[in-house]
């Protein structure tokens, strides 16, 4: 059932899994136009989007909605430890409700990280004719030893850095958020986190977009995707780029953003 007021840069909330969350929309509501569904990283809100959603509504004259997930953002917290199937639990509980409240029609999602991951088991693991795409940036299907050790450091930047000062700006919840993250991550069970059966259920194209020096995680990922989907993958790989290829390279994501809508979802 629809219950979100659809307002252009209006912040408002949705209500999904009993969790108050945070959204914010741009653009064309559902039924006037496609819709952009956008899933932000492991630490990411919101906020930490900056004006990336607004940017992309106004390059693809498509609805964008962004979201903060129970303990991000202003969002409600979640209680600590998160299970280890964290984002199975997000993409199978969560953000069929979302999805819902704010009267989506048609149109794709767009994940970062943690979210591309989430984005990825949903088209995997339900049947949704609405979800005709996937832009995945800097996604995750299995763990790599690389990318826990950029996680152990954000784990000791967060206790002996400025890190919890920065992300506290960000998060009302900040251990909610920091740890629900990081402790799942380093927890030793989660070393056999894959999400590689769920691509291979895939029946809509992907847009894959990884930065060649992304710390969290190697072109392994990306490769593992294009092997596995029996749909079609186009991947971009970014030089000069790190993990928020939205950030490190906009106007390259952007573009490629905006030429696989086109591409793929004429009406």
């Amino acid at each position: 059932m629809t219950s979100f007021r659809w307002i252009e840069g209006v912040a408002s909330t949705v209500v999904a899994a009993g969790k108050r969350l945070e959204a914010i929309a741009y653009g064309p509501p559902p039924g006037s136009a496609p819709t952009i569904v956008m899933l932000h990283e492991g630490l990411g809100c919101v906020a930490l989007w900056r004006d990336f959603p607004r940017k992309l509504a106004a390059a693809t004259g498509w609805g964008v909605l962004a979201y903060s997930r129970a303990g991000y953002g202003q969002s409600d917290p979640v209680d600590l430890r998160r299970p280890l199937d964290y984002m199975t639990r997000e993409a199978t509980l969560s953000l069929p409700e979302v999805l819902d409240a704010v009267g989506f029609a048609r149109g794709i999602l767009l994940g970062h990280s943690d979210g591309a991951s989430i984005a990825a088991i949903y088209a995997g693991d339900r049947s949704d004719a609405r979800v005709e795409g996937l832009v995945l940036m800097a996604p995750h299907v299995f763990t790599e030893a690389p990318g826990l050790a950029s996680i152990a450091e954000a784990k000791e930047a967060y206790a002996t850095g400025d890190l919890r000062a920065k992300l506290a700006r960000y998060h009302a919840h900040v251990d909610v958020a920091f740890y629900g993250w990081n402790g799942a991550w380093l927890d030793p069970g989660f070393k056999a986190w894959n999400i590689e059966s769920s691509v291979e259920r895939w029946r809509v194209p992907a847009l894959v977009i990884q930065g060649a020096d992304d710390q969290y995680g190697t072109l392994a990922q990306i490769r593992a995707i294009e092997d596995r989907s029996p749909a079609a993958v186009q991947s971009l790989i970014l030089d000069d780029c790190r993990h928020s290829p939205q950030f490190d390279q906009p106007q390259a994501t952007l573009e490629a953003i905006v030429a696989f809508c086109r591409h793929y979802q004429e009406p």
